[in-house]
């Protein structure tokens, strides 16, 4: 998801439009919508002092409208909940242990299954010969091409 499918959604979320939100940065009133709708398609980028200026009028924390961080937890925390909004996924617990699992309702469950079906049996091969290593990294690198890995090992 971009900086400005985040920001739309929150701004929607707030129930904001985009003219009252350019207005409340400070943006002059006959161009604000302009601006915003800029950020929300993407051909403009938000500077950082401007993300965070539009998280404090949006009462959000700033990693919640920005580029994804997978540097952080906080950064990998709004990735998942990226996910779980884009995509349905949600954190659930089984056996008591947490996990990550699909939404069976969602149109695109079965492709979303399959596809985490092959990374599932990829990584099991890789913890069955650590050896695989390279085999494992070259399905990541060139997934969805790698599907058919080798299942023979």
């Amino acid at each position: 998801m971009t900086i400005g499918e985040r920001i739309r959604r929150v701004r929607m979320q707030r129930g904001l439009t985009q003219k009252e939100l350019g207005i409340a940065l400070g943006f002059p009133e006959r161009s604000a919508d302009v601006r915003i709708a800029q950020y929300e398609s993407g051909t403009r980028k938000p500077k950082d002092d401007l993300i965070r200026q539009i998280a404090e009028v949006l009462q959000v924390n700033p990693h919640a409208i920005s580029s994804v961080d997978y540097g952080t937890y906080i950064g990998l925390m709004y990735t998942l909940f990226d996910l779980e909004d884009t995509y349905g996924m949600h954190v659930d617990e089984i056996d008591g242990e947490l996990c990550i699992r699909l939404d069976r309702h969602r149109k695109d469950y079965p492709e979303l299954f399959d596809m985490m079906q092959h990374w599932y049996e990829a990584w099991k091969q890789d913890q069955k010969d650590s050896a695989s290593l390279d085999d494992y990294s070259n399905w990541k690198l060139n997934y969805p091409h790698y599907i058919n890995w080798k299942k023979d090992k």
